[in-house]
């Protein structure tokens, strides 16, 4: 496959998975960091060097992943910043991943960048909701299952995209530059946008003027600020095709509740309920 120069340089990337050849993987709610943490030293006999007392003992591992996180936590300071100011209340789809190729495709994208850390792979559902409060909104996420059911499941991505997006223009919140796997909606994920609407914003939500239609769901996993954006297209092509992983269809592993209120690095996770 040849992607001219141009091509990548264009305002507007995108790329389908059938055009590529045929391919054989700071900010998070304390419950997730704590399910993605596993000790290599479990099995281990603490140190000898410290006495084996419940006050004293301290593990290898622990003492490994804090150093780790402490400097992951430093490297991510060093990265720029995103400069839009978000809003409101959000709720975002976090689909499975596999050998935690999602994650790491944020980490490695900003790594590489020196650009802004996202929080979470994420598929937004509702963004920016300002007519509830904290409480309100926690209350109706609990009622997601009730009202909702599981989220259906996403196949295949349908394409990789790599764009920059103008405050104002149709469909577009922010003015942010992004890259994102793009997948496809479906009647039962429409119903489901539905019954999401009419629970967080009521039984006399207007299902035809309530949201845009069709939806359309893309797991984002590379942000930058339009005036220093260093993402393309080539970029998430190539990163794909080593990670294919990435093209995989996937279940929704939860829906979790945020504030983005003010800029990414002030985001905050509320709640999420499972469906996994």
């Amino acid at each position: 496959m040849i992607i001219q120069a141009n091509q990548i340089q264009a305002r507007q990337h995108a790329v389908s998975p059938s055009t590529l050849p045929n391919l054989t993987k700071m900010y998070s709610c304390p419950e997730l960091k704590a399910e993605s943490v596993i000790s290599s030293f479990a099995d281990e006999d603490p140190p000898s060097t410290l006495p084996p007392t419940e006050e004293s003992i301290m593990s290898a591992s622990d003492v490994e992943t804090e150093d780790e996180d402490d400097k992951s936590m430093s490297d991510r300071s060093t990265r720029r910043k995103l400069q839009w100011e978000f809003k409101g209340l959000t709720l975002w789809l976090e689909l499975e991943e596999f050998d935690n190729d999602l994650t790491r495709a944020v980490e490695d994208f900003s790594q590489r960048h020196s650009s802004p850390f996202i929080p979470k792979p994420h598929t937004t559902a509702i963004y920016g909701m300002d007519h509830l409060t904290i409480d309100e909104a926690r209350e109706r996420l609990g009622k997601v299952k009730e009202v909702v059911g599981n989220w259906p499941p996403f196949d295949k991505p349908t394409g990789m995209q790599s764009d920059i997006a103008e405050n104002g223009k149709p469909g577009q919140v922010c003015s942010i530059a992004w890259a994102e796997l793009t997948l496809a909606t479906n009647p039962e994920h429409e119903a489901a946008m539905d019954n999401l609407h009419r629970l967080f914003y009521g039984d006399d939500w207007c299902q035809e003027s309530g949201r845009d239609r069709p939806w359309k769901p893309h797991n984002s996993i590379a942000y930058d600020n339009p005036e220093t954006n260093a993402l393309s297209l080539l970029d998430t092509v190539n990163y794909a095709c080593k990670n294919p992983s990435l093209l995989s269809g996937r279940r929704v592993a939860a829906i979790s509740l945020w504030s983005t209120e003010g800029k990414m690095e002030e985001w905050l996770c509320i709640d999420r309920v499972k469906f996994l």
